[in-house]
């Protein structure tokens, strides 16, 4: 198990043993279309597959932290400082490097390092972009925030090496993934309020439409042979009761990050997948016990 680089709205450290509970025993290549913060995937440490996401920030992220010798990012981390001047010189840099369209290896590599030591001091962990793409969450207050995270960069280094990182829809999952494989999609979540919001970590959103988009493709995953195992909020089981092919379990999470802190402490989040209870992890290795 590695730990992740980054603290991340909506990350699943708290529902990692439900989560992969419903996986199934036995499985090929490992998908996950809305990778984030990666807690799922870096906890399985998968041999084979592909991650995705439409941040293209966190894509440079986890680019840099394969293809690159881990030690020049953690060099460039350590070139940071715990001011708060400086923070939002280092936003502002962060942003103007997100205008850049095509980058150079450096240019890509200080991304990646302005990304973690943002993501490490900024307010509550949070990351939100306004309506123009710009990263715009203030300054935290912490007594010694450790942005260098040397022994995660070298450990992520390794479990990515043989993945496959792309920038783009999900949908990308329809050609990658084949019979016998497992795809994991965390997607942005449906909001439970008119005040909830867990969208704005991209500029473009994720609103119903996309959400029916996604119980489409995992239905035709379903018809292809592949596992399927789903997160999202309780709205969004009832595109799913239609289809018998998908079991819809209700579970209690932790949030730690949001912007709100009303929004903070126990939520309900809905597990949704199409894998039968006897191949399930759970089952499989309940037997053994």
């Amino acid at each position: 198990m590695v730990e992740p680089i980054l603290k991340w709205a909506g990350g699943k450290r708290q529902l990692l043993a439900e989560i992969t509970a419903r996986f199934p025993a036995d499985f090929d290549r490992y998908h996950e279309p809305f990778v984030g913060g990666g807690a799922v995937f870096f906890d399985l440490e998968p041999d084979a597959g592909s991650i995705n996401d439409l941040n293209s920030r966190l894509v440079t992220l986890y680019e840099t932290i394969r293809d690159r010798d881990p030690e020049e990012l953690i060099a460039e981390n350590r070139s940071h400082e715990h001011d708060e001047d400086y923070y939002y010189d280092a936003r502002d840099e962060f942003n103007e490097l997100h205008r850049v369209d095509d980058k150079s290896p450096e240019q890509r590599l200080r991304e990646a390092s302005l990304f973690v030591y943002l993501n490490r001091t900024c307010f509550n962990g949070l990351y939100r972009e306004n309506n123009s793409g710009e990263f715009n969450v203030p300054v935290g207050r912490y007594a010694n925030p450790d942005w260098v995270q040397a022994d995660r960069i070298r450990a992520l280094h390794e479990v990515l090496r043989d993945t496959t990182i792309r920038n783009g829809d999900f949908a990308y999952v329809r050609e990658a993934a084949t019979a016998g494989d497992l795809v994991y999609f965390d997607p942005p979540y449906e909001p439970v309020s008119t005040t909830a919001d867990f969208t704005d970590y991209h500029a473009e959103g994720f609103d119903r439409d996309d959400q029916r988009r996604l119980r489409d493709l995992a239905v035709e995953l379903d018809e292809a042979g592949v596992s399927v195992v789903l997160s999202n909020s309780p709205p969004v089981a009832e595109l799913y009761e239609d289809y018998e092919a998908f079991a819809v379990d209700l579970v209690e999470a932790t949030r730690a990050i949001n912007s709100d802190a009303d929004g903070r402490g126990e939520v309900a989040e809905v597990l949704i997948t199409n894998v039968p209870e006897a191949e399930q992890r759970r089952t499989t290795l309940s037997a053994f016990e």
